[in-house]
């Protein structure tokens, strides 16, 4: 039995779990970021909230956070399973096709900024070592803030958002070599730059050279055997063995542990388990990244902006202004249009979260002032917390037309196609429909819950986007693009898998053009019922083959043949459809496509059945 005292050294994890439950519901009610909810949860619990006031109301202390430093360790893993996620998005492949954005724009921003507010920095008294981790810190924005701010107003494939996107990679590469800077200029090293440059590489590349060899040699093996027990838990510990693990060896050799979980992020993100993890992967992501947000707000001390406003303010509007005056002339300097770089430069402006893990190490190390570093994370902060308001404004202010595009040279790929079909279910039949499709030149992404299935597609096709995953989980729909696809197919077996793939299709994207394989007329009729715009059943179907293959062995015209037998799938399907208006509309909706790819007037019997 747990005593009193075990139970207190849960009272921080309640105390998170308690503040997600309130944040992420009421901030996504309000249309605004959880990140700002999670740091303005930490100021309220954390020693400079209300924490000041525990020691005269003992009560206070129950419902405030008192032990920071072991909070933020494990808040640190928020970082490192974010940049795994990065890592999942990008892959070896996207990134060197993405080079010109993310290697010039993304490199031009960060390497310009820091020198710049490096130079700043030397000029306002600071020494040198300290003035090139600021400049390094503050040259970086915040992922976790505004990919979220821009992915809910659906514009992260506008030019703007892929240029936004970019920088942001690029950032993120850097801050592993930026946190080695840090470890570089600690004061305490008592060894030259070279040697002390040589004793931290050579650990450093070896562990990478490990997880890199290693990892192509092992993590598909692995995760294959896993996927073929079929269980979600054993799934879901290999995903976080691999994040974690890869995090431990980069920490080994004197990187981060962040390096290695988005260098195992780049691997996996070539594999058939890409979707699949990300969905594992993700509620973890949150979580981790939440807790790393409250401990960063428990961590600040607001009073500097009471006792010292004019530096504090000042020192957040110059770092937005700076970056985003800087940022607008490099854009334009490589070809953006003017509304893309300004809309961008607006975006990028404020800091972002890897400015406090340098800082705090920075700090630690001695290589910065703490009062510095204090001061200029609460600037930080407050630019952090105008972001989704700086967004808003950007957006209604001076949108970007639709036909500004970024030049082609700085196009940047997307896995996720707008207008490509979805094809659930990959074995003999989804195989046809995927056949049949390439040859009308229409591009379809597919998922199927049999690896094995899926690395013989993969074999025999490498290029061909197949993934395996359970796709009656909507979250792999999503990620699967399921909101600006064409249209899906769905071809299991399992007539209750179908329903739920139907039903979390309908429910993302209401108009979407549903078609699924039905066991039986009363399964079609079922899945009319809960969205589907065409239901197939095989007894029926196989009945119409054969009275097809009959009336031509019997030597009616093909042509009558072929009109005949639409018109009994046509009644078949009025018998089968509900008779409901949404029902209406999806035949009407069907029956206009039909005619329009036929090229011809609009039939007559359009509503007959009806």
């Amino acid at each position: 039995m747990a005593t009193h005292n075990e139970i207190g050294d849960y009272r921080e994890i309640l105390l998170f779990l308690v503040t997600a439950g309130v944040v992420v519901p009421l901030f996504r009610r309000l249309r605004i970021s959880p990140v700002l909810g999670f740091i303005c949860a930490g100021l309220l619990l954390g020693p400079y909230g209300l924490g000041r006031f525990a020691s005269v109301h003992p009560w206070i202390a129950a419902i405030s956070l008192s032990d920071i430093e072991g909070l933020a360790k494990v808040s640190e893993l928020g970082v490192t399973f974010l940049l795994f996620m990065i890592g999942l998005e990008l892959s070896f492949e996207r990134l060197n096709r993405m080079r010109k954005l993310v290697f010039g724009l993304g490199a031009l921003q960060v390497f310009i900024s820091a020198v710049a507010i490096a130079l700043v920095a030397i000029w306002l008294g600071q020494p040198a070592p300290a003035a090139i981790i600021i400049g390094g810190a503050l040259a970086l924005s915040s992922t976790a803030i505004i990919v979220p701010v821009i992915a809910e107003r659906k514009r992260l494939n506008t030019a703007s958002g892929r240029a936004t996107f970019s920088i942001l990679l690029f950032q993120d590469l850097m801050v592993a070599p930026l946190l080695f800077l840090v470890a570089m200029l600690d004061p305490r090293t008592n060894m030259g730059f070279g040697m002390g440059l040589l004793t931290a590489l050579l650990p450093a590349m070896a562990a990478l050279a490990v997880i890199v060899g290693v990892g192509r040699l092992i993590l598909r093996p692995l995760f294959h055997l896993v996927a073929a027990t079929r269980s979600t838990e054993f799934f879901m510990a290999a995903c976080l063995l691999v994040v974690l693990g890869t995090g431990v060896a980069t920490a080994t050799g004197g990187l981060s542990m962040s390096l290695g979980a988005f260098i195992a992020g780049l691997l996996l993100a070539e594999t058939e388990f890409r979707r699949e993890v990300e969905v594992t992967i993700e509620p973890f992501k949150g979580l981790l990244l939440g807790l790393f947000f409250v401990s960063v707000g428990a961590g600040l001390d607001l009073s500097y902006v009471v006792r010292q406003p004019a530096e504090t303010l000042g020192l957040a509007v110059a770092l937005f202004a700076g970056k985003a005056v800087l940022l607008y002339g490099i854009a334009r300097l490589v070809g953006l249009a003017s509304p893309v770089a300004r809309e961008t430069a607006l975006l990028i402006g404020p800091g972002g979260e890897f400015a406090f893990v340098m800082l705090t190490a920075a700090v630690a190390e001695g290589a910065v002032a703490a009062v510095t570093g204090a001061q200029v994370m609460v600037a930080v902060t407050l630019s952090m917390i105008a972001i989704p308001f700086i967004a808003s404004l950007t957006f209604k202010w001076a949108p970007v037309r639709p036909e500004v595009k970024v030049p082609d040279e700085f196009s940047a790929p997307v896995d996720v196609v707008a207008g490509q079909v979805i094809i659930v279910g990959y074995g003999r039949v989804g195989t046809l429909v995927g056949d049949m499709l390439v040859r009308h030149k229409i591009p379809f992404i597919a998922i199927d819950d049999d690896i094995r299935l899926v690395q013989r597609e993969r074999e025999r096709n490498p290029n061909m986007q197949i993934y395996w995953g359970d796709a009656t989980r909507a979250e792999l729909l999503k990620k699967c693009g399921v909101g600006s696809a064409r249209g899906i197919v769905v071809t299991m077996d399992s007539p209750k898998a179908v329903e739920l793939v139907v039903e979390a299709a309908h429910r993302e994207q209401p108009e979407l053009t549903i078609v699924a394989r039905a066991r039986d007329a009363n399964h079609a009729t079922h899945l009319y019922e809960i969205g589907a715009t065409d239901a197939v059943p095989e007894t029926i179907e196989a009945s119409l083959q054969l009275a097809e293959a009959v009336l031509v062995d019997m030597g009616v015209p093909m042509g009558y043949v072929i009109a005949s037998i639409h018109d009994k799938r046509d009644e078949y399907r009025s018998l089968l459809q509900p008779k409901t208006e949404g029902a209406r509309q999806r035949r009407a909706i069907r029956m206009s496509t039909r005619v329009k790819a036929m090229g011809r007037p609009k039939a007559e019997k359009t509503e007959k059945s009806e």
